[in-house]
């Protein structure tokens, strides 16, 4: 009955239907997004964290009643929720595996354990082992929904270290997995920027398809070209060390990432080109901008008359998330100790430069102090530390060599993390007239989220929605890929080569 049922399956997305999507670990829905763009139907979501929850069901189920998207937007524990239950609240009846044709998501890096083959394997036939588990981990929930669900094929993302943790390579142990389950896998590392997304976030991507399938298409061509520096490179090859090819085949599952050409590429999107056409912000500079809660729908007018870039047309024109003649949730930290410091740091300066900033400008600071008291202020006086404090960060320049930098204008930004929620010092904004850390809807257009995109929640949670996610242009060069091959498109283009090359002959 099983092969019926992926026949079936296969079937309807032949006759034109739209592949039917759930995305796990979803956050806000970077992977939706692109999947939804590549022609896919986001059928729904499974996420804990409650604000990532709302803001996946407000962009994906707008379309619903209140009530009805009140389902969507609850947050959900896999590791409690059955695949069987989940269907049941979004209100899909019959056979469980019938639903669903693709499942994408990427489990949190957190939840890396050393699980080994026979604990794969052992959960794969036994779901109930999971919760038994004490290390509970997230990947075996996953292996679960496919299991019970049977896709079509499936997408599961992570940082490159899911290939090297401790010298263990999940990857490859999950594709094992997936094969004794009927799908051929493939994985491998991409760079969000060769997919012209102004930002430097390499990924590990694997993908599976069902065998009747017989994929012959597997990672997207980059489309754009950067000279990486060299910490992006030392870190693939780190993850990388557990890649052996020898006689044995050891790494059966891996696959080079698709390689940018320079002279056929496009040049990398850089930060101006993401960035430059939303509004300045200044009012903190003159004490107008106070601590506490921000408000993400306080529409602010696009600098008029500015012609576009190629990408910032994409960002107010994406479809069914179009920007309007107001841009929203452009809303910063409050940061007044550092302002000067972030106007004097110079393009790719890090914290040990900003910490020398800082020192001098308690230097000047102290001066005329002491030339208006008419007198010298000594160490540990409370007017000398009151200076000092009032300018100086308190972070040990050797220690937190990462934790600031001033993005440059003409590269691309470096990757965006999940800790913006917390600081966003490791993105202060190119421009020093403005001299401030980049706001929650410049976050997202360095992941690529469309303008229209809402995110919901204050903005630490929001900021965390953005660091957490995929890119969605990144997810849309894999998922169109994933649809060719779903659709046999790219199997048809080749026949067509093959009979081409024939008739000349």
């Amino acid at each position: 009955m099983a092969s019926v049922i992926i026949q079936n399956k296969i079937e309807r997305v032949l006759k034109g239907k739209k592949p039917r999507v759930l995305d796990l670990f979803s956050g806000c829905g970077g992977i939706s997004l692109g999947f939804s763009k590549a022609g896919f139907e986001i059928v729904g979501a499974v996420e804990m964290d409650p604000a990532a929850a709302k803001s996946h069901a407000m962009n994906f189920h707008r379309h619903l009643s209140d009530s009805d998207r009140s389902v969507h937007e609850r947050p959900r524990d896999i590791v409690r929720l059955e695949p069987s239950e989940l269907l049941k609240e979004f209100g899909l009846t019959g056979r469980m595996d019938s639903h669903i044709d693709v499942i994408v998501g990427g489990p949190p890096c957190q939840a890396f354990a050393r699980v080994g083959r026979a604990k794969l394997r052992e959960v794969a036939e036994h779901p109930e082992a999971f919760l038994r588990d004490p290390r509970r981990n997230l990947y075996l929930r996953y292996l679960h929904y496919v299991r019970e669900l049977r896709p079509l094929a499936l997408l599961m993302e992570n940082v490159p270290d899911v290939i090297n943790f401790g010298g263990h390579n999940i990857a490859e142990e999950v594709c094992e997995v997936l094969a004794d389950e009927g799908y051929e896998s493939r994985y491998t590392i991409l760079n969000a920027v060769n997919y012209g997304v102004p930002e430097m976030r390499q990924r590990m991507f694997l993908i599976a398809f069902r065998r009747e399938l017989q994929p012959i298409a597997w990672f997207p061509q980059p489309t754009h070209w950067i000279d990486l520096p060299k910490g992006y490179h030392g870190s693939r090859q780190v993850a990388l060390q557990t890649i052996k090819r020898d006689l044995f085949d050891t790494n059966r599952f891996y696959m080079d990432p698709p390689e940018p050409h320079r002279e056929y590429s496009l040049p990398a999107v850089t930060a101006i080109d993401a960035l430059s056409d939303l509004p300045r912000i200044t009012k903190h500079l003159k004490g107008q901008l106070k601590r506490g809660t921000r408000h993400f729908m306080e529409p602010i007018l696009y600098k008029p008359g500015k012609a576009l870039t190629p990408y910032q047309e994409l960002m107010r024109t994406w479809p069914h998330f179009e920007g309007r003649e107001h841009v929203f949730d452009h809303v910063i930290r409050c940061l007044p100790r550092d302002y000067e410091i972030f106007k004097r740091m110079n393009p790719g300066d890090q914290y040990p430069e900003a910490f020398k900033h800082a020192i001098s400008l308690f230097q000047e600071r102290l001066k005329e102090a002491e030339r208006k008291e008419g007198r010298r202020l000594k160490k540990g006086s409370k007017a000398y530390e009151t200076i000092w404090k009032a300018t100086v960060p308190p972070y040990d320049p050797g220690k937190f060599p990462n934790k600031w930098r001033k993005m440059e204008a003409d590269k691309p930004a470096r990757t965006l993390m999940a800790h913006l929620g917390k600081d966003s010092y490791s993105h202060i904004h190119y421009d020093s007239s403005q001299a401030r850390t980049i706001s929650v809807r410049e976050a997202a257009r360095l992941q690529s989220f469309p303008d229209g995109f809402e995110f919901q929640g204050p903005m630490n949670p929001a900021f965390r929605q953005i660091g957490n996610a995929v890119p969605p242009l990144m997810a849309f060069a894999v998922a169109t890929v994933m649809f060719g091959c779903l659709r046999k498109e790219n199997l048809n283009a080749k026949n067509k080569t093959r009979s081409e090359a024939l008739d000349c002959v």
